[in-house]
């Protein structure tokens, strides 16, 4: 089998264009997505959920208290890799809400 070397080039893909192609279903009587202490985030030094989150989902309210936009969350997990203290409670959305993704 000959190797085909014909050169290929992936499109160019903003993820700002990506996000914009997400369809929400958010369950506003049980939401997925909590912080456990507000006082532990108000102590966190870093915040590295506000830092990091895709979408902008948590910001900082007061200086230092820690709110969610539970709607806008994309279900990556980041904010539960990167909290050093675990204070982010998290859970799949039950069935039907939560992030439709258009190819999966």
């Amino acid at each position: 089998m000959e190797k085909n070397k014909q050169k290929r080039e992936l499109p160019q893909v903003y993820i700002d264009d990506m996000l914009g192609s997400l369809k929400y279903f958010t369950d506003e009587q049980e939401l997925h997505l909590a912080i456990i202490d507000p006082a532990v985030c108000q102590a966190c030094e870093d915040q590295p959920c506000i830092q990091f989150c895709p979408v902008g989902a948590y910001r900082a309210q007061d200086g230092r208290t820690v709110q969610i936009a539970v709607q806008s969350c994309v279900e990556c997990g980041t904010c539960r890799v990167l909290c050093p203290y675990l204070n982010i409670s998290w859970k799949n959305p039950r069935g039907g809400f939560g992030v439709s993704y258009k190819f999966g």
